[in-house]
């Protein structure tokens, strides 16, 4: 780690201390951004009008199409400099489905990249959180059988236990021999749950499939006094098609080759409009584009605002974006990827390192200034399964807004009630202006601690992270031992 050296003479604006990197004339620009965003933000409207008008933004579908377009004519209309990034993606989209359990029908959605056919039956194990232990406790269990597991971790379990993704609780039941998986919601009551149960973004080899969490409850209870069989015939669409990311560039004012990425997936899964994920995060990134133009703010380094597609399929276009960049060499000036994903009402900012940790509270603490609703907290750490991971993984430094949502808002992940009567209008406002804070900040210090990690120092923060056994998972373990 770098150490910050404070220099004799403090630099003092408004009652809070400036660090090194800090430019005296960011308050007036805060305060600039603050007031254009709370008077004039557009997003509120813009986000209501998609989920009206285009409803779902499936990759692949014709919604999703009209998706990319939309963003692509909004953000020109804001006087952007923009383009389409194409990328080829497998795409997967849900057919029929037909779950009985002991002959009676259950109400399910089959998980994204299901088999395009399948008819299996079979007894049912039950292999409680799903994990590795919970295999390696009942060895050959699974073998032949369709599993059962919940998506969250039970009550009971060990303190501490780490969960794992529906992809990875997929790969582990078919390593484990299962012919199917039933997982079942960790939200209350009936809500059904899809997203993608591929570590790879491509066709798995069973069935996956999730029930409510009543019927995963009761089928657990039921499973031990007598043993229960299941029957699952689906149909699932699967084949290549061409999606677009969009992206606006504004280029820096001194050192132009730098870049700071912020980006959020526009893409959402079918069985609703998408609203908090990820309406909230991609229209907080095209309303931060149109306040900085609005603002004619250009900061030293460029910056680039990315609309993904395909993040909820495998996160798609943001491999696509990375892999482009590594073929290109442009991989270099990236410094800094923030990524906004569900991202809603933040009290601070996070980072994967806390390297520029001086710098991420300078400039909170002009935020703070302005609204005390700020609390300035930060945080650091490495996570998966979102748009800031192929950046990550490339050892770039990723950075996000650290905030909340309701229970309701919650319960509605990737269900058919994520609806746009969850959006909070002033909560999407404070993720834009605070989000543009920190995005102007970075892309305008004068120095930024944070560096590209080499591969073994990256390595060695994956693996104090505890995110061996995941990325073994799926593949993207590079590392021999």
């Amino acid at each position: 780690m770098m150490r910050f050296v404070l220099p004799a003479l403090f630099l003092f604006l408004s009652g809070h201390t400036l660090c090194p990197q800090s430019r005296p004339e960011w308050e007036a620009v805060f305060k600039s951004i603050d007031a254009e965003v709370q008077q004039h933000s557009a997003a509120y409207g813009n986000l209501q009008k998609a989920t009206e008008n285009i409803g779902h933004r499936l990759t692949g579908s014709a919604q999703g199409a009209k998706a990319e377009t939309y963003a692509f004519e909004l953000l020109r209309s804001y006087g952007l400099q923009v383009r389409y990034a194409p990328f080829e993606a497998e795409s997967w989209s849900r057919g029929s489905l037909s779950v009985l359990i002991n002959n009676k029908k259950y109400e399910a959605v089959s998980l994204a990249h299901s088999p395009v056919k399948a008819n299996v039956s079979g007894r049912i194990a039950d292999m409680g959180n799903g994990l590795e232990q919970d295999y390696l406790n009942n060895p050959g269990a699974a073998k032949g059988k369709i599993v059962l597991a919940s998506l969250g971790i039970l009550p009971g379990s060990p303190a501490g236990i780490r969960n794992l993704h529906r992809s990875e609780k997929t790969a582990l039941a078919i390593r484990f021999g299962a012919k199917a998986i039933i997982l079942f919601n960790a939200a209350p009551g009936d809500i059904l749950l899809t997203g993608t149960a591929s570590v790879t973004g491509k066709l798995i080899s069973i069935p996956a499939i999730c029930i409510g969490n009543e019927d995963g409850m009761h089928l657990k209870k039921q499973l031990k006094t007598a043993p229960a069989a299941a029957g699952i015939v689906m149909t699932n669409f699967s084949g290549k098609i061409r999606a677009r990311n969009i992206i606006a560039s504004l280029p820096g004012k001194t050192v132009p080759g730098e870049k700071v990425v912020i980006g959020g997936h526009l893409d959402s899964w079918d069985l609703a409009t998408g609203a908090i994920d990820n309406g909230i995060g991609s229209f907080s990134v095209m309303d931060i584009a149109r306040t900085f133009k609005a603002l004619n703010l250009q900061p030293q380094r460029t910056v680039e605002f990315v609309l993904f597609m395909g993040e909820e399929q495998g996160l798609l276009g943001s491999k696509a974006y990375v892999k482009k960049a590594l073929q290109d060499g442009t991989i270099a000036n990236i410094k800094y990827m923030l990524n906004l994903d569900m991202s809603n009402d933040p009290k601070g900012y996070s980072a994967t390192t806390d390297e520029d940790k001086a710098l991420f509270q300078s400039i909170g603490s002009i935020a703070n200034s302005i609204d005390t609703s700020f609390s300035n907290t930060f945080r650091s750490g490495f996570g998966l399964h979102s748009d800031h991971q192929p950046f990550m993984l490339q050892g770039i430094p990723t950075g996000s807004v650290a905030g909340s949502l309701s229970r309701e808002a919650l319960n509605c992940y990737h269900a058919d009630c994520d609806v746009f009567s969850l959006v909070n209008e002033q909560e999407l406002k404070n993720t834009i202006r605070f989000s543009a804070m920190l995005l102007y900040g970075l892309a305008d210090a004068p120095e930024l601690q944070s560096r590209r990690l080499n591969d073994d120092e990256l390595k060695a923060a994956l693996l104090r992270s505890n995110l061996k056994e995941p990325l073994k998972i799926s593949g993207e373990w590079r590392w021999k031992d």
